[in-house]
């Protein structure tokens, strides 16, 4: 059960970047709760032997993945001054995790997770790889079906990409399903291009929500 009260949710626009890049979710959520804890918010709790602050994180992102886009929600029992609210996180966030917007949502909306549409991805190759880019994207893009494995388990990556094209010889962007419908991972579609996510750098640019024209950018 959670504290019975009126409740505030926060939208919180964070970056995940530098040495961040490399913790799990899970890790990343239990980060947060300290932040929030250091900077004294007053978060809903759970009852219980084992209270927990309610919050969501909107995806999971790979580890190695920067980003500038991640969005977490909390509730707070009482309203606090959102246009000094960034400041006031950062002062007490670690390198590497910065919040660059908050905003108040309904308390009952919808799941974060349950908004997810798609993400935007910038992917530049280590300097060593010379691939033809433009005809290796071509020829992706060509194919009727891209049949991938997960977990044991197989499905077509092609109708999951949803953009993607060359910014330079050894730099593309790709919008990746991130949702009901289906979840693309940019390691995957590396790999079904012949490359290796091992030598790139991967920045997730945005979260795009279905349902509403918010696209989450940093």
């Amino acid at each position: 059960m959670l504290q019975q009260s009126m409740q505030y949710r926060v939208r919180i626009t964070f970056g995940k970047n530098d040495a961040l890049r490399f913790i799990g979710h899970l890790d990343l959520a239990k980060l947060w709760e300290r932040v929030l804890r250091r900077a004294e918010m007053p978060l809903v709790y759970s009852q219980g032997y084992n209270p927990q602050p309610k919050m969501q994180l909107a995806s999971a992102l790979p580890l190695g993945i920067s980003s500038d886009c991640e969005l977490l929600d909390i509730w707070l029992l009482e309203p606090v001054n959102l246009e000094t609210l960034p400041e006031r996180l950062n002062a007490v966030s670690p390198p590497g995790l910065r919040t660059y917007r908050v905003q108040e949502v309904p308390p009952k909306a919808p799941a974060l997770q349950t908004l997810l549409h798609s993400a935007d991805y910038l992917i530049t190759l280590a300097e060593e790889v010379t691939p033809d880019l433009p005809q290796r994207i071509a020829d992706l893009l060509s194919r009727e079906r891209i049949e991938r494995e997960r977990r044991g388990k197989s499905y077509d990556l092609r109708p999951l990409i949803l953009a993607l094209e060359p910014v330079d010889t050894r730099t593309f962007r790709v919008r990746l399903a991130l949702g009901a419908e289906g979840t693309a991972r940019p390691d995957e579609l590396m790999d079904a291009m012949g490359l290796s996510f091992d030598h790139a750098r991967c920045h997730r640019q945005a979260l795009n929500l279905v349902g509403t024209d918010e696209r989450e950018a940093g």
